[in-house]
């Protein structure tokens, strides 16, 4: 009988895991978190704010199953293993899972691995510690700042606007959405031309006037300078550099999701729970393995082990001369917990090897992380780059030109870069030193204004600014969609009216702290917190100190928001009908609630979607007790057939039941096939 109890956070790990360490070991999973904060107490926070913020905590809804087996096999072991996931929200899982589970420090042991290998997993076990303390206390406090934050907001703003949310890291992001397009709606573009010789096999344009920088704003100082030129272009200097472009470092979180979203066309929750699943484990043709290290990361190191067998690998596969060294790391202030980079667990796999094995999407994820971890451990690419200046009448032009005279890493990662060979004439080795254009031509531009954000830009400048942490974009970003506090339109941010009001609304009360600085300033604290270099309930205390008489300020002055009416008057009272938004969405009633409690019954016009593959019935859209959109049968009861996602009345390709859809992907409601639109 095994002694020994493994707990991890995924029921996937559990058999991979089980098969490394042999049959004195039962692995068993906590299924993510088992306890989060209730809804007891002041504002409901499940804090006791005037105890030191000592959190209250109650089991998850549907953990208390999972929970109670835990504990029956606990008691059984002689030893309790803790190998939830290596960061600061797996620390703090770890806690919870010995607190419920009232283990002692002498019966357990935190086990951290970074990837899910036989060889990591038994060198971790090796290398057992106790649960980090201080990084426990930096998750905790992130939330219950998030939970103050969110809980005293979200009321705010439900009472004063059309919103329903608000939170800490989500309205900083909706407030960088909202600026840019103000800053879009005041931009006033500005004319500009600009000339250019046109030749044979290339083009060159102007840009100085005798040897300084020119301008030109109108046609027609356009014209005045196409009256000054001729055909005959005089070659000034041809000056030939050779340039080293090194390879990126191996994907951080942030910069997985940016590439995944620019080259791939995956949003941030998509990638990441693609790379879940990678790290998770995958069964391949004889064993089950995770391809890829803990997704959750901000640190570009590699560990030497990795770094000594892609050596041997290049070496083999590419010969010595595309052997290159570890990149020098600019270290950052908020690097998480000293990660190693994301990469493959074997440089031996490679993804043509693993591609039966794999979905469409994983193998395009798997193959990018791969290469990009490849290739940052290469030799730079090598380039001849060309300038040519012309001299026309004292009007100097330009061209430019590149060859790859070695190409290093693009051996391997020039599918995922944009560099290409641009070959010039041999202008330094003409006889004569005046080249003929074909012509010489004008075109109107203008400036453009700011671009919107796109999610791999947003990600991009969160990170940047420092804003909240790279395992929690996905999720914010997807909230802020959720919420239609901005909508994609042409894969690019755009706020939504009620974007902008809860923008606004924020900033006239609290622009002290839904801001840019204070956001990052806080995420600082919780670093400091996780060194064990700042008290977690100084911090509380601090923030709490400067937030509450805020929202207390912002719920006295600011104004509520008329309800809209509808032109209808109440049929009981005379008063007119407004729309009133409730636990189920939005409803019409009575403007002398609570004197006349009239809510006028609901209209639906029945939208059909399809015919049922069941019965030949129609499917129709539906609201549950919740509000939520479904799509089931007219027949019903005596068919029960029900989709979550709106179908389309396609069969899946595979398996032969309904294809539905959801945003960008057709999706199957039974087997993982899937396609985007």
């Amino acid at each position: 009988m095994p002694k020994k109890l493994v707990i991890v956070e995924s029921p996937s790990k559990t058999k991979p895991i089980e098969k490394y360490l042999g049959g004195e070991y039962k692995v068993l999973s906590s299924k993510g978190h088992v306890r989060d904060l209730s809804t007891k107490g002041k504002f409901g926070f499940g804090v006791d704010v005037e105890n030191d913020f000592k959190p209250d905590y109650i089991p998850m809804k549907g953990k208390t199953p999972v929970i109670n087996e835990l504990k029956k096999e606990a008691k059984k072991a002689d030893r309790v293993y803790l190998a939830t996931d290596p960061d600061r929200e797996g620390e703090a899982i770890s806690w919870h899972l010995f607190d419920v589970l009232g283990l002692k420090e002498d019966n357990y042991d935190r086990v951290v691995f970074n990837e899910i290998t036989k060889d990591a997993v038994v060198e971790a076990f090796k290398n057992t510690r106790k649960i980090d303390k201080n990084l426990v206390n930096s998750q905790e406090t992130r939330r219950i700042l998030d939970r103050i934050i969110g809980f005293r907001l979200s009321k705010l703003i439900q009472s004063k606007t059309d919103g329903s949310s608000a939170g800490r890291v989500q309205s900083v992001a909706l407030k960088l959405i909202v600026d840019r397009e103000r800053e879009i709606e005041a931009f006033q573009a500005e004319e500009y031309w600009t000339i250019t010789g046109i030749f044979p096999s290339f083009e060159a344009e102007m840009f100085q006037y005798n040897h300084k920088d020119i301008e030109v704003k109108t046609e027609a100082e356009a014209n005045e300078i196409l009256s000054k030129l001729s055909n005959s272009f005089k070659i000034e200097s041809v000056d030939k550099k050779l340039k080293q472009k090194q390879s990126k470092p191996p994907f951080i979180t942030s910069t997985l999701q940016q590439d995944a979203s620019n080259k791939l066309g995956f949003n941030a929750k998509k990638t990441m729970q693609i790379a879940q699943k990678l790290y998770e484990g995958i069964e391949l043709e004889d064993e089950t393995v995770g391809l890829i290290s803990y997704m959750r990361t901000d640190s570009t190191r590699l560990s030497q082990n990795f770094v000594a067998s892609v050596y041997s690998f290049i070496e083999d596969k590419y010969g010595k001369e595309y052997v290159g060294s570890v990149k020098a790391s600019k270290k950052k202030e908020n690097v998480q917990d000293a990660h190693e980079a994301i990469r493959p667990t074997s440089i031996k796999r490679t993804p043509e090897s693993v591609k039966p094995f794999l979905s469409n999407d994983e193998f395009k994820l798997y193959r990018m992380i791969y290469y990009r971890a490849l290739a940052s451990l290469m030799k730079s690419a090598q380039t001849e780059n060309t300038t040519v200046i012309f001299d026309n009448n004292n009007y100097q032009f330009k061209t430019t030109g590149q060859i790859i005279v070695f190409d290093g890493y693009l051996k391997v990662f020039k599918d995922y870069e944009d560099i290409k060979d641009t070959e010039l004439p041999p202008f330094d080795t003409y006889q004569s030193n005046v080249v003929v254009s074909k012509s010489i031509e004008k075109k109107q531009h203008f400036t453009n204004p700011p671009a919107r954000y796109t999610e791999a830009k947003l990600i991009k400048e969160m990170e940047e600014l420092g804003i909240g942490r790279p395992s929690t974009y996905a999720t914010t970003i997807d909230i802020l969609k959720k919420r239609n506090y901005a909508i994609l339109v042409e894969k690019k941010f755009v706020p939504t009216e009620v974007g902008f009001e809860i923008t606004d609304k924020l900033q006239q009360c609290f622009s002290h702290l839904i801001n840019v600085e204070y956001t990052a300033n806080m995420e600082n604290d919780l670093d400091e917190i996780a060194e064990g270099n700042t008290n977690w309930v100084e911090t509380l205390k601090n923030f709490y100190h400067e937030f509450e008489p805020a929202v207390k300020n912002a719920f006295d002055a600011m104004p509520k928001k008329e309800a809209a009416k509808t032109g209808e008057d109440c049929p009981e009272c005379g008063n007119p009908l407004v729309v009133r938004k409730g636990k189920y969405g939005e409803f019409v009633a009575c403007s002398n609630f609570p004197t006349c409690k009239y809510i006028k019954a609901e209209e639906r016009t029945v939208v059909e979607v399809c015919d049922c593959p069941n019965c030949g019935s129609k499917i129709v859209e539906k609201k549950s007790k919740k509000g939520k959109i479904f799509y089931g049968c007219s027949n019903y009861p005596k068919c029960k057939t029900a989709y979550w996602d709106k179908p389309t009345g396609d069969k899946c390709p595979e398996c032969g039941n309904m294809l539905t859809e959801k945003k960008n992907m057709i999706k199957c409601s039974s087997c993982d096939y899937q396609k985007e639109q």
